[in-house]
């Protein structure tokens, strides 16, 4: 049995434990408040984007005037795996679940014989898949530690080095895996292949499809956006991100407070259980040795 000293520590130490997961999940509230802002801000124009991107395709097709972005290498031999994560840990299972959708992908193209390479953003997922996978992790990582807000610019650095190593012939399909933002109870792990460029087009509501006349031409058109479309599409994941984070976070620092308060009171009452046995042993000790003389 704990002694009264060891208890009550304990019953300090929980505490100051509790106001600080308390004061974690009232930023992690603040910051979630903007950061889904921003997330649900991003997606109309995202998909209308991919919509009218789409479009462009679908008059294009495959052939072999359309851009190399949009048809590909002709091979799928090698892998490009984004694998965008948290720079900060406290926030449940939110890089985990993105590392698992990552590495299952992994032993999947490993039992196809495919080649893969990694490129992290975030250094809790890199942490995890240099243990298992380092001879796939690429040297360069994407830091975004310092960064307060996440903004366009740093999606387009992440594109930029994505498409230079394209174009250097180093992979043939380039994947991003995130988190999307649902709730603050819900976040799913994603996996969006940006290169070679894939849209999902709706159909129109009367089944009829509507004619447009570019100027220039789709191929010309398509060559100048799509760059910009896989900048857009990696930003709206940081975004998504972003949003997901604060929201594990605020629901990994809630389950905190509470279980850290379940553990005060049940410390309480062993501190007063106790505390009540060695007034009773002391008052046993005291009638005892009046009974002697």
């Amino acid at each position: 049995m704990a002694n009264l000293k060891d208890l009550k520590n304990r019953i300090s130490s929980v505490k100051s434990t509790r106001k600080i997961t308390k004061a974690m999940q009232m930023v992690a509230a603040a910051k979630l408040r903007r950061a889904q802002e921003a997330a649900e801000s991003a997606r109309p124009y995202a998909e209308q984007f991919g919509q009218v991107m789409g479009g462009l395709a679908k008059a294009v097709g495959n052939s072999e005037t359309a851009p190399l972005l949009l048809r590909g290498t002709g091979s799928d031999q090698t892998h490009l795996l984004v694998v965008m994560t948290a720079e900060k840990g406290l926030c449940g299972g939110f890089n985990t679940n993105i590392v698992k959708k990552a590495q299952a992908r992994i032993r999947e193209l490993e039992s196809e014989g495919k080649t893969i390479k990694i490129l992290t953003v975030g250094k809790k997922g890199r942490a995890v898949l240099k243990r298992a996978y380092s001879h796939y992790l690429l040297d360069d990582h994407i830091d975004l530690s310092e960064v307060k807000s996440v903004g366009y610019g740093n999606a387009q650095e992440i594109a930029q080095d994505v498409l230079n190593r394209f174009d250097g012939g180093e992979f043939d399909v380039a994947t991003i895996f995130y988190g999307a933002f649902e709730n603050t109870m819900t976040q799913t792990p994603t996996a969006q292949q940006i290169i070679p460029a894939k849209f999902d087009v709706e159909e129109e509501a009367d089944g009829a499809s509507t004619n447009y006349e570019y100027e220039p031409s789709e191929e010309a058109i398509l060559a100048d956006l799509l760059p910009r479309g896989v900048a857009t599409q990696i930003f709206a994941a940081l975004l998504e991100n972003a949003a997901s984070e604060q929201g594990a976070r605020m629901t990994a620092m809630d389950n905190a407070t509470r279980n850290a308060g379940d553990m005060i009171d049940n410390l309480t009452i062993e501190f007063n259980r106790t505390r009540q046995a060695v007034i009773t042993n002391e008052l046993i000790e005291i009638i005892s040795g009046a009974e002697a003389l």
